[in-house]
Formats: structure tokens, C-alpha cells, sequence
């Protein structure tokens, strides 16, 4: 286990609004291909912490410091 890809891995789950939505429908693929060394453990911890409070601290985050989806 890696505590630095936990804490990559949430940055990127607050800041980054397409990784947000892949890891959210599919955790290992997106992890993956984020490059983040993910334990089973891990990726499943991550995936309890509910998607509406990630949202609304994406949200209240000024967007010079977010990946936003692009339209």
C-alpha cells in the first residue's frame, strides 16, 4: 500500500472531473490508467466516500486549481 498514491489519488478525485466520473464507474481502470498503484483495499476505501460530498468539495474549489470535464 502507498500512501502517496491514496493522496494522489484523492487530489485527483477533487480536482479532476474526468477521473472522477471513470473512477466512479469503473475504480480499477481508472486508477490505472491514471497510474496510481492501487491496492484492492484502497480503491475500495476510496469508493465509500460518497460521491456527492467529492462534488460539492470539487465544487467549492476555484476552478485555476480544477480539470474541468471539457463540453
Amino acid at each position: 500500500m502507498s500512501q502517496q498514491a491514496v493522496e494522489r489519488a484523492i487530489g485527483k478525485l477533487i480536482t479532476d472531473d474526468s477521473f472522477r466520473a471513470t473512477f466512479t464507474l469503473d475504480p480499477a481502470r481508472a486508477s490505472q490508467e491514471a497510474g496510481l498503484s492501487l491496492s484492492d483495499a484502497e480503491r475500495a476505501a476510496l469508493t465509500r466516500i460518497p460521491a456527492n460530498a467529492l462534488e460539492r468539495f470539487a465544487s467549492s474549489l476555484d476552478d485555476s486549481i480544477r480539470r474541468l470535464v471539457s463540453s
